[in-house]
């Protein structure tokens, strides 16, 4: 990875945009990557729209600023469309959209006018068969590595699994859902 890799989370509170930011963060540090991962605060409530951003390199990164140009956003809550504008700053010659929805990318495509590259994945219908809840960001993180290989799909569950054992270390139920959700989610991305 020459360049500083930037990606921006769309959700809303609850739905887990800054965890997934943190863990996918962590990640790539487990991997010997420079990485940050950080949300931007507002007026933060249960069902607002949030934003959370991660910087992946393999050289120091010096930047300390927002992310204006991603190279992919990772949108949580497909009706976050309808609000703001997703897309902001992501190129459409080689930026990348990942959606939450059942949607195909074509349907998503004609819904939005990004003609950028466009993956979907119904990652609340993951999340509820084997998380039990709509929390989509687990198997987000699925999806995106599958869609730019930054990390190992082992990798990122390696990791992962390390850091849930250490939060529900007495829930191994809630450990192996997220770790199913994220692995489905990995599969059955749908896109270019």
């Amino acid at each position: 990875m020459e360049k500083i890799f930037e990606i921006r989370w769309h959700g809303r509170g609850g739905q887990g945009a800054k965890t997934a930011a943190l863990l996918f963060g962590d990640a790539c540090l487990s991997t010997g990557k420079y990485i940050q991962a950080f949300p931007e605060y507002g007026p933060e409530r249960m069902g607002a729209p949030v934003a959370s951003f991660n910087r992946i390199s393999s050289s120091p990164i010096r930047i300390h600023s927002g992310i204006e140009n991603p190279d992919v956003v990772v949108v949580l809550d497909f009706t976050l469309i309808d609000q703001i504008n997703v897309c902001e700053g992501l190129s459409e010659k080689d930026g990348i959209l990942l959606v939450n929805t059942p949607l195909s990318p074509d349907m998503v495509k004609e819904k939005i006018g990004f003609s950028g590259r466009i993956y979907t994945v119904d990652a609340s219908r993951i999340a509820i068969e084997t998380i039990g809840r709509d929390i989509p960001n687990t198997p987000m993180m699925g999806a995106l590595v599958k869609v730019t290989g930054i990390l190992t799909l082992e990798e990122l569950l390696h990791d992962t699994r390390k850091k849930l054992e250490v939060k529900f270390r007495n829930r191994p139920e809630v450990i192996e859902g997220n770790l199913k959700a994220i692995e489905r989610a990995y599969n059955e991305v749908k896109g270019d």
